[in-house]
């Protein structure tokens, strides 16, 4: 009787495992979690600081400006090849631009208003042509306006962090992706306080009154309780790139510094998923943003 049973179930095994595996409801064969088939929400948030201004910090091989709009068209490159590989009715896709502060040119808002995107069952091919058309021209005109008013607002990427970044980078049932373009410093007077050994902001004054000048800087910042004060909690849900690490000259270890900073920042707000990339030029950028978009190892 036992050999019987044993039979049975081992013949009940060989016909369940030549079944072929029933299709899913995101399309052909994929799993549910399949990078490619995932709904997108991609944020890119912009340090509209004078770190942009060409004649403060100019760079001759290409200015940090044109950098940074090189960047944003890689971001948008990638949200759109993602875009094409699904079907129409699969389509529940967002793509925006935010600065914090808000520029005061009501030009500038206009124009943020207009990079803030989405893709439905009813987006049609003349609206991803319109997506590169805006993400092609638009930027420009972002940048070039900051540039003539010279009326740089600052970094506040921390209070962002604080109070806009749940809000508005992280949606149920998608990949949250947030772009930060910025040299790394966060500085901004409305958000500028210290606690303990931590503060809200990094300047290249900051990093060397604290003298974090030699080799030992890691040590250094973790024997004194140096860092980024938390600005929010239980992040699983939001992957970070940070675009365009530029530290000041003088100290060999100052971009090691700003990195360090940033990557306990992250770790302690529970974002698991992050990668930090100096201001390199935009060729050799692309391909990291795509990967980090369609999600591929």
């Amino acid at each position: 009787m036992k050999k019987l049973i044993c039979f049975l179930a081992s013949a009940l095994l060989f016909i369940q495992c030549g079944k072929p595996k029933a299709q899913t409801s995101e399309g052909s064969g994929q799993a549910n979690n399949s990078s490619n088939t995932k709904n997108l929400n991609v944020s890119i948030l912009i340090d509209l600081s004078d770190r942009i201004d060409p004649e403060k910090n100019p760079n001759p091989t290409m200015e940090y400006f044109q950098r940074d709009i090189e960047y944003i068209k890689a971001v948008n490159k990638g949200f759109l090849n993602h875009i094409k590989t699904k079907k129409v009715i699969q389509l529940d896709d967002q793509m925006q631009v935010f600065f914090n502060p808000e520029p005061s040119n009501p030009k500038t808002n206009e124009l943020t208003k207009e990079l803030k995107v989405s893709f439905d069952k009813n987006t049609t091919k003349d609206n991803i042509d319109l997506v590169e058309r805006k993400y092609t021209s638009l930027p420009l005109q972002i940048y070039q306006s900051a540039i003539k008013d010279k009326q740089y607002v600052g970094s506040d990427i921390w209070e962002f962090f604080k109070n806009k970044v749940k809000d508005y980078c992280i949606k149920d049932n998608h990949r949250n992706i947030l772009f930060i373009l910025t040299d790394g410093y966060i500085y901004h007077k409305d958000s500028k306080f210290s606690e303990g050994k931590k503060s809200s902001y990094l300047t290249p004054e900051l990093v060397k009154s604290l003298k974090l000048n030699s080799s030992d800087f890691k040590t250094k910042i973790q024997d004194s309780g140096l860092g980024f004060i938390k600005a929010n909690d239980e992040l699983e849900n939001l992957e970070v790139v940070v675009l365009g690490i530029n530290p000041a000259k003088g100290n060999p270890f100052e971009g090691d510094v700003i990195k360090e900073y940033w990557e306990n920042w992250f770790k302690e707000m529970k974002i698991k998923n992050y990668q930090i990339k100096s201001a390199d030029l935009p060729s050799n950028l692309e391909p990291i943003i795509l990967k980090a978009i369609s999600g591929k190892n």
